[in-house]
């Protein structure tokens, strides 16, 4: 498959021809696939109502078909094709915290999505992105776009056009480039079938955000414990890179029997640099322990970075203490580490 290419990154200086935004709209209203971005990360989308399209999301990715995909809309208005019995105080989440990061599990009507895009439940996420291009684009395809993180199954998620080129070139119809993602991580996924609300999945929106809107909305137990996935990431393994990754909060219990540290890397705050040891590689995550948005959004690059770097064959990466704001970036980080951490206090 040749998988064709736009750039829209100057989308603020001129509007993209119109024979590109029709290109677009005709590939979605035939079943094809076009990665797009968002401001959390780049997503692969496909048309939500049709049953090939959202087959071929999951073939593409190679990804289990009963992990469920998020719709992406531009707009209120369409919330009823293909949805139904919203809460009021989930429509009022909606109102304040859309076009932006976080996605709302709702209860589903039948019959104008295809069966698939569910994964077999009888509600469905949907989500407004923010980002300029992301939104551009689905405003004037005007469909209900699913689109999971545009990289293949299991691999750190894309914030960059060139991340997802090299995961999907020759397996998609379309790659639009659009600058790399502002947040860096998936939106947060808030459970809407049940009161009080449940996170499903943590992203930059936080329960207390979300409560300082609606005061005891949130329950304090967000830990799924089903066979059956509600929401992206909940069951399979995700965002890992090919390289051993390890979290680390005390550099105190780092192996000193290692005999190549030129080959081992350090994942760590600007300020925690000077603990590194001297023969290892530093790769900076953020500028200080308590930049946790700076470290969000450069979690994917780096772990992108890794496995593209023949001379790194382990990676160490600093693990904040755990908090609210700090839920998004250790939840995908212990899967990308397959849970694999070296204990102690921080530093």
């Amino acid at each position: 498959m040749d998988t064709k290419t736009w750039d829209f990154r100057n989308i603020n200086a001129h509007l993209p021809a119109n024979d590109d935004i029709e290109e677009i709209k005709r590939i979605y209203q035939q079943g094809g696939l076009i990665a797009l971005p968002t401001e959390t990360v780049y997503g692969l989308g496909g048309n939500a109502k049709n049953d090939e399209a959202v087959k071929a999301i999951y073939e593409a990715k190679g990804r289990p078909s009963d992990n469920p995909l998020i719709v992406h809309i531009h707009s209120m208005s369409q919330l009823a094709d293909f949805t139904q019995n919203i809460s009021a105080e989930t429509l009022t989440l909606m109102r304040h915290f859309w076009p932006g990061p976080i996605s709302f599990i709702v209860p589903l009507k039948p019959g104008y999505l295809c069966d698939r895009v569910s994964g077999g439940l009888s509600s469905i996420a949907v989500r407004m992105p923010s980002h300029k291009v992301g939104r551009y684009i689905l405003q004037q395809v005007d469909l209900p776009i699913a689109a999971p993180s545009a990289n293949l199954s299991g691999r750190p998620s894309p914030t960059l056009f060139e991340h997802v080129y090299q995961d999907l070139n020759g397996r998609v119809d379309g790659i639009i480039n659009g600058d790399q993602s502002e947040e860096g991580l998936e939106s947060t996924v808030l459970d809407c079938t049940v009161f009080p609300f449940r996170i499903a999945r943590p992203g930059s929106i936080t329960k207390q955000m979300i409560e300082d809107v609606i005061p005891n909305s949130v329950d304090a137990v967000t830990d799924y414990n089903s066979d059956k996935p509600i929401a992206p990431g909940m069951k399979y393994k995700h965002y890992a890179p090919d390289t051993p990754l390890t979290i680390i909060r005390n550099f105190n219990k780092v192996p000193t029997t290692l005999s190549e540290w030129h080959k081992v890397a350090f994942i760590v705050p600007d300020n925690k640099k000077h603990l590194v040891p001297q023969k290892a590689q530093f790769i900076s995550l953020c500028s200080d322990t308590n930049d946790l948005k700076e470290a969000n959004h450069n979690l994917y690059s780096i772990l992108h970075r890794l496995d593209n770097d023949t001379n790194i064959n382990h990676a160490y990466i600093y693990g904040f203490n755990d908090s609210e704001q700090s839920n998004a970036y250790m939840n995908r980080l212990m899967k990308a580490a397959n849970q694999q951490e070296i204990e102690g206090e921080d530093l």
